[in-house]
């Protein structure tokens, strides 16, 4: 299906990906690119992790809350919505880095599926990653490749699990990351695993300085 708004961006992304891709390869140009979005959102990624810290001084009140009002969800919606809004935090704001890496992650999947770009047979389809093309999938593609890189999401997922100490559905989450690449080509796998290594060591690393 076609998307006009993602077409646009697609095709003004295959110059550039293909232009840095004779330079160093298509796979350089994925982690470059990747990098360089990834450094655009650390302001927020700040926010993401002050939001977190200010979320875990409110889990006592946000318990009792649930104790004295899980009989009425209405009313809980109500007091938590205005725990929240007086502490100034939003209950929503840890999906914004995600959110605003979708639409990369759409493009980076459509410009090595689709045959054309630009009304012109796609060279990025051509492109390798240690010997694999970047084209292919997990299944029925080179595992060796693969297998590495679902490792490196896997690791980060879960020192991301362990680190928020989530349980249940929010456990389960980061590791949807895996699951995802599993069916994606082998350039989206690639920018997941650089994205999910970008985002447990940077965090690790404000956590250690002290910028959050």
């Amino acid at each position: 299906m076609s998307v006009p708004l993602l077409d646009s961006a697609v095709s003004l992304a295959y110059p550039i990906v293909t232009a840095i891709a004779g330079v160093g390869g298509a796979a350089l140009a994925i982690v470059a690119c990747t990098l360089a979005l990834r450094a655009l959102l650390i302001p927020l990624t700040l926010r993401v992790i002050r939001g977190e810290r200010a979320r875990a001084a409110l889990a006592p009140r946000l318990a009792e809350l649930n104790r004295k009002h899980r009989k009425d969800p209405e009313r809980l919606r109500t007091e938590l919505a205005g725990l929240y809004r007086s502490a100034g935090i939003s209950p929503y704001a840890g999906f914004l880095p995600a959110l605003l890496q979708a639409p990369f992650f759409l493009v980076t999947y459509r410009l090595f599926v689709s045959p054309t770009l630009a009304g012109h047979a796609n060279a990025l389809l051509h492109s390798r990653f240690l010997g694999a093309p970047l084209s292919a999938h997990l299944l029925g593609g080179p595992v060796w490749v693969f297998l590495p890189l679902l490792a490196t999401i896997a690791a980060f997922a879960w020192l991301a699990v362990r680190r928020a100490g989530a349980r249940g559905l929010a456990a389960a989450l980061p590791f949807g990351t895996v699951l995802t690449a599993a069916f994606v080509p082998l350039a989206a796998v690639l920018y997941l695993a650089t994205t999910t290594a970008w985002t447990g060591t940077v965090e690790v690393w404000l956590r250690r300085r002290g910028l959050t």
